[in-house]
């Protein structure tokens, strides 16, 4: 299997839209920081415009490393699974459109190993993608704006909040969030295989995934009650964002923030169950569909 793996990263190494992937995560996070370094000071007296008079803080380290990764990642995560399914949706369907489809199954390899290995395979392209994103968006962010306490903007409810993450309490957070956003992504990675199983071609696979994420994702933000109920806590869409759960934390009866505290981490919780139930779920049906499908190309 180990052999067969080193072949399927190989693959993925030789693609250009692979490095496209990368080029893409590092032109945008280089945007917005010149963007936030040339005049980051308008975006935040504007997000501190409501709170001025009972709210202090020194606006010169408000915009920090912490804070810029936050930003960048409230963003950029939304589009990063198009960057997945880019890769995961070649998986099987790029093997039939070369025609080297058959020729594989005719190695003495079970169809379901050959679905786990181009899995592990878009995992590992997830993961590195991931790594490379913390190196800019976090690293980069650190060592141009600096360090200190770290502001998140949050509505909740009818309300807008503003919280305050000390320095030393955030780093841990970053990497629970990267290991959150890993595991949400690997949802992605496995609906774009499923997706694939059923083409020819690599552009179906592709723009069937990245239709269904931007149609789930509508449904997921639209604000009705039986939609609330009923479909939501159904859609993996619904907690593609739960790692901003990481940097919400409790206050005790004074308001100030608890240093360590995640709000609910229960919700987190299950909200990384259902990820990896939709996961266990999509590539299990993969598997059974490549296992009886009739391979003509």
């Amino acid at each position: 299997m180990w052999s067969l793996l080193q072949i399927e990263l190989y693959k993925i190494s030789r693609r250009p839209r692979t490095y496209i992937a990368f080029a893409a995560i590092m032109a945008i996070v280089l945007i917005f920081q010149f963007a936030f370094k040339a005049d980051g000071q308008s975006y935040m007296n504007l997000m501190l415009q409501n709170v001025q008079d009972n709210f202090e803080i020194d606006r010169s380290k408000a915009i920090n490393g912490y804070f810029m990764c936050y930003i960048i990642l409230n963003t950029l995560l939304v589009q990063v699974p198009i960057l997945v399914a880019l890769i995961a949706g070649d998986a099987i369907s790029g093997e039939a459109n070369m025609g080297t489809l058959r020729l594989l199954l005719t190695k003495p390899v079970s169809r379901t190993k050959i679905i786990l290995v181009k899995f592990i395979a878009s995992f590992i392209f997830t993961i590195v993608l991931l790594i490379w994103m913390a190196i800019f968006a976090l690293l980069v962010s650190m060592f141009v704006f600096g360090i200190d306490d770290m502001l998140i903007f949050r509505v909740k409810g009818d309300e807008s909040q503003i919280m305050q993450i000390t320095k030393d309490d955030v780093l841990w957070r970053y990497i629970a969030a990267f290991a959150y956003a890993a595991v949400a992504l690997t949802v992605i990675a496995a609906m774009a295989i499923l997706m694939s199983v059923f083409a020819e071609n690599s552009i179906g696979p592709i723009v069937a995934t990245v239709c269904i994420v931007i149609f789930f994702t509508i449904v997921s933000n639209l604000n009705v009650p039986i939609i609330d109920k009923n479909v939501k806590p159904y859609l993996f869409t619904s907690y593609l964002v739960g790692w901003k759960g990481f940097f919400y934390i409790n206050a005790n009866a004074d308001g100030q923030p608890i240093k360590g505290s995640i709000e609910n981490w229960p919700a987190i919780r299950n909200s990384l169950c259902i990820l990896i139930g939709h996961i266990i779920i999509m590539l299990g049906i993969a598997v059974a569909a490549f296992n009886k499908k009739d391979i003509l190309s």
